[in-house]
């Protein structure tokens, strides 16, 4: 099942009142499967923001279609089912952390009140935030506001969320903060969308993904995958007369036998591992860019 269809879209945008438009987005297809972490990846200008924003209807699109929940539009009944933090998001700094969560969550559900505050203490927590829920917005660095954005976008239970760079601006701290809460959430049976100029993080949190290269998808379907098309050396950790090693074998049966060789000379077998080029190897073979 699909929480999220993309089909056929496209968008194009006038630079100036008597230009020609030009395209934007070029028939944009792709699927975002339920209970996954599905990244969205794309060198700047590729068309990340723009799509997110046709999805939400931000802006009209040319053509296309967009659904939600196997087939349905987008609508107040569908919305009350999404959490969305934008790239910018803009807040009413004179409130505090936790009336601002409070504040979400009365808007995008139909929640008790006391639930609500319930909720947003527990991703107050959860997000390191607690100790500032009574401090007004404005007082908060850019790394609180990036961590508040995602705590409104959860805050009302949402079954489908999509987060627009959420790791920005965050310390490592913050990021480990955020990466559990986003495999929390998972395991909880909410979808996750979000996009990154992170590739570690998607890597390490993601199950499927989407590359743009020019307003057009360059890859659609699980990291593995992609991330086997790499052919990498196999490097083997091992342990010799209480010395440690490392050697690396070009095949999986060259790694084979070297493993055979060391046991038959008693060594231990600490570690075996595809010294795969990594994620950002395979963006670049894809797509021709770095991010």
């Amino acid at each position: 099942m699909s929480v999220l269809e993309v089909k056929k879209l496209k968008k194009s945008f006038r630079s100036g009142l008597f230009s020609n438009k030009k395209e934007i987005l070029s028939d944009i297809n792709f699927s975002v499967s339920k209970t996954m972490t599905t990244g969205f990846l794309g060198a700047n200008g590729s068309g990340k923001t723009t799509t997110l924003k046709c999805i939400f209807s931000l802006i009209p699109i040319d053509s296309g279609e967009v659904s939600f929940f196997n087939g349905q539009p987008l609508s107040r009944s569908t919305l009350k089912k999404i959490g969305f933090l934008p790239e910018q998001p803009w807040f009413y700094d004179y409130l505090t952390g936790e009336e601002l969560l409070v504040f979400y969550g009365q808007l995008s559900a139909d929640l008790k009140l006391a639930d609500i505050k319930s909720r947003a203490r527990s991703l107050l927590k959860k997000l390191d935030l607690y100790s500032a829920k009574d401090r007004q917005i404005k007082t908060y660095s850019k790394g609180m506001l990036q961590k508040i954005g995602i705590a409104q976008a959860l805050v009302h239970n949402p079954e489908f969320v999509i987060l627009d760079e959420p790791m920005a601006g965050l310390d490592p701290d913050s990021r480990l903060y955020v990466g559990e809460l986003i495999q929390e959430l998972v395991h909880q049976g909410v979808t996750v969308f979000f996009s990154s100029h992170l590739l570690y993080d998607v890597e390490r949190l993601c199950q499927d993904l989407v590359v743009l290269k020019n307003g057009k998808v360059a890859y659609s379907g699980s990291v593995q995958t992609l991330l086997d098309r790499i052919k990498g050396r196999r490097q083997i950790i091992f342990l010799e007369k209480g010395q440690k090693h490392t050697i690396f074998t070009e095949s999986l049966e060259d790694c084979q036998n070297k493993i055979d060789q060391l046991r038959k000379k008693s060594c231990v077998i600490l570690d075996v591992q595809l010294d795969k080029k990594s994620l950002e190897q395979a963006f670049i073979n894809i797509t021709g860019e770095d991010l």
